[in-house]
């Protein structure tokens, strides 16, 4: 089957550690189930993996790609991106790529009952945007900050999936979204896709924010924490710019400010928002498509900082 795939990661040059070709079809455990993949996307845990940050099982050849969708036993699916796990971490904390099961490849293998169907109106490409930032999304907007229609949500750094995703999914649920972004052009593309009000990076908000979605971390968290009105929330996925950053507690105390993290979902909630997609309509934005054989373009692209929205490749 044909894959992209890496055998060495490369800490300065993560690009040319993706390797495109044939490897052999991946043994099916009990209890799992074969999926063709149509499509697939590419999301920086895969970036972090080719850097060797991410641990990855041993062996000659490890597939990346944690968003897929194709066909399972006849039906159109999507890939529930997540490897169930017991132990000390969260239950839905590990990606399949993570444990050697990538998709970025023309079958892979998924536990039994780890798909979901297909919504009928997206396209291949759609779909496999969906899995890992929207999920994310999808569980810090509805079961971290409990989304409300007339709130107001604030998204810190227009332009990767998961604020793509965020907007699409608030907008929908009947909230106003303003999104801050160094660039220009982003801010631009973040009203075309949906938002209400775009501003530079730190500039202040026309109004406060009922929840904050946090993925960039030392670089806007203090504005986040000023941005946020009495009793509201910031639910934090991500730390871009770094992991630690001072907090003014103070205002995190007297305005009674919840700060939450949240990591990808649960399968309940990948069902959830796949039907909330299809309720909706809703179609992810999408930055760039290219073949299987052209992978590294996207990878070099992330790096880059340059895109808006998902990263896709047409696998088959």
């Amino acid at each position: 089957m044909r894959a992209a795939y890496f055998t060495t990661p490369l800490a300065e040059d993560p690009v040319n550690a993706i390797e495109v070709g044939d490897l052999d079809l991946p043994e099916v455990p009990d209890g799992w189930s074969r999926v063709d993949i149509y499509a697939g996307a590419l999301n920086m845990h895969d970036l972090w993996m080719l850097q060797g940050v991410a641990t990855v099982p041993g062996g000659a050849a490890h597939v990346i790609g944690s968003d897929g969708a194709g066909i399972c036993e006849g039906q159109e699916v999507l890939v529930y991106p997540v490897l169930p796990t017991q132990g000390r971490s969260l239950a839905h904390s590990v990606l399949l790529s993570d444990r050697g099961y990538g998709l970025l490849a023309e079958q892979a293998v998924v536990p039994a009952g780890g798909v979901v169907p297909k919504p009928a109106h997206l396209t291949w490409e759609e779909a496999a945007a969906i899995p890992t930032a929207w999920l994310t999304a999808y569980r810090m907007l509805f079961t971290k900050a409990r989304i409300r229609a007339g709130q107001t949500v604030l998204v810190q750094g227009a332009g990767g999936g998961v604020s793509t995703a965020v907007i699409a999914l608030a907008k929908a649920a009947g909230a106003s979204v303003i999104v801050t972004s160094r660039s220009a052009a982003k801010r631009e593309r973040a009203l075309e896709v949906g938002a209400d009000v775009a501003l530079p990076t730190g500039e202040r908000v026309p109004e406060l924010a009922d929840i904050v979605i946090e993925s960039v971390g030392p670089a806007t968290f203090d504005h986040s924490v000023m941005s946020t009105r009495a009793g509201g929330t910031i639910v934090v996925c991500g730390a871009s710019t770094g992991f630690t950053t001072p907090l003014n507690l103070a205002r995190l105390f007297a305005r009674e400010i919840t700060v939450q993290g949240s990591t990808m979902g649960t399968r309940e909630e990948f069902a959830a928002l796949v039907d909330f997609i299809e309720r909706h309509r809703i179609r992810p934005t999408i930055d760039s498509t290219v073949g299987l054989d052209d992978i590294r373009v996207l990878a070099k692209r992330m790096l880059g900082g340059d895109a808006f929205g998902k990263l896709c490749a047409v696998v088959r």
